[in-house]
């Protein structure tokens, strides 16, 4: 596993300081990133196709970020490649007042995947331990007299863990991804949104609002994932300078994730395997003559076209053993 450097599960302290934000060791350049994507996403989409027949297991994509970090460009370049069906994102924004009145995982366990179906999180419940931590918002919401507001974060992180094994051994993984931005390739993200008129949309007071407390968001991004890493469900931090580099990652993680899965295709029984060809007959009955001639004929076409590699094949042979004999 090329990425094994990013992974966190538990066996080794995150230190934010000290993770590179612009390393792109696993990558010659951008042009070898994208070919090694491009690739990547065509067994994606085939392991995806399996998971959803199979519908023995789901699982969680979740991406966390700083703004501008680039986790809408992520997921629409590396997941865009699979279908519709049983791919479901969810954008968690400020929670409604129906969702304050309920337990803070509430609005999140009605959005977990059935089995056979990958669920993308833009953002997510650890909002309740960044801005939640960093602002204090627990503090302004409604809470029996019994809480300890002291320990609100510490007691959530637990509840996380909890949260996320409950779902792995109810057949649904969590994997969690830290796309990793530098202070100053924020800056510079901000100001291509100002200066170039097509993405003057993305960019709000807020969003620069926001980096006055970019201290404090490390330090609770440092601690949320050295509290909640662990083995079954693992956080990935993954350097984001490049998007090239950090989009190419994020595709080998999933890839990787998809294939420790291991989803294949439903076994058809040999009983109904029996019951084809009385399905055939009515069919080909209810088709008019010219199509069933077609159909019977497609069968023996197919026969002869391998007959014909398999003859070309014996041929090829026999010339490279004269050739080496000579």
């Amino acid at each position: 596993m090329a990425f094994k450097k990013y992974v966190y599960d538990g066996t080794k302290k995150f230190m934010i300081a000290k993770s590179s934000t612009d390393e792109t060791s696993l990558c010659k350049d951008r042009k070898d990133a994208e070919a090694k994507m491009l690739k990547n996403a065509e067994e994606i989409d085939k392991l995806q196709e399996k998971l959803y027949a199979e519908k023995k297991e789901g699982v969680i994509f979740l991406f966390q970020a700083m703004d501008a970090a680039g986790k809408d460009g992520t997921i629409r370049a590396v997941l865009s490649s699979l279908s519709p069906h049983g791919v479901h994102e969810v954008a968690f924004k400020a929670p409604s007042s129906d969702e304050l009145a309920h337990d803070y995982l509430w609005r999140v366990a009605s959005k977990t995947p059935a089995k056979g179906e990958i669920a993308i999180f833009n953002r997510s419940h650890y909002e309740d331990v960044l801005i939640g931590k960093v602002k204090k918002l627990y503090e302004s919401q409604a809470n029996a007299r019994r809480i300890d507001l002291d320990r609100v974060i510490v007691n959530r992180y637990e509840d996380i863990r909890n949260f996320e094994e409950y779902l792995y051994r109810n057949n649904v993984r969590t994997v969690k991804i830290f796309l990793h931005v530098s202070k100053e390739e924020q800056a510079k993200r901000f100001l291509s949104r100002i200066e170039e008129p097509e993405k003057n949309w993305k960019f709000s007071g807020s969003d620069y609002d926001e980096r006055a407390y970019w201290d404090a968001y490390q330090e609770a991004f440092e601690s949320a994932i050295n509290a909640t890493s662990t083995k079954h469900c693992p956080w990935y931090v993954v350097p984001a300078d490049h998007k090239w580099y950090m989009r190419y990652v994020v595709s080998e993680i999933i890839l990787a994730t998809l294939k420790e899965m291991d989803p294949r295709f439903p076994e058809v029984t040999k009983e109904r395997l029996a019951t084809f060809a009385t399905y055939k007959e009515e069919l080909l009955k209810q088709l008019p003559k010219e199509a069933k001639e077609t159909k019977k004929a497609a069968p023996k076409e197919a026969k002869k076209s391998k007959q014909a590699k398999s003859s070309k094949k014996d041929t090829t042979k026999k010339d490279t053993t004269k050739k080496s004999k000579k």
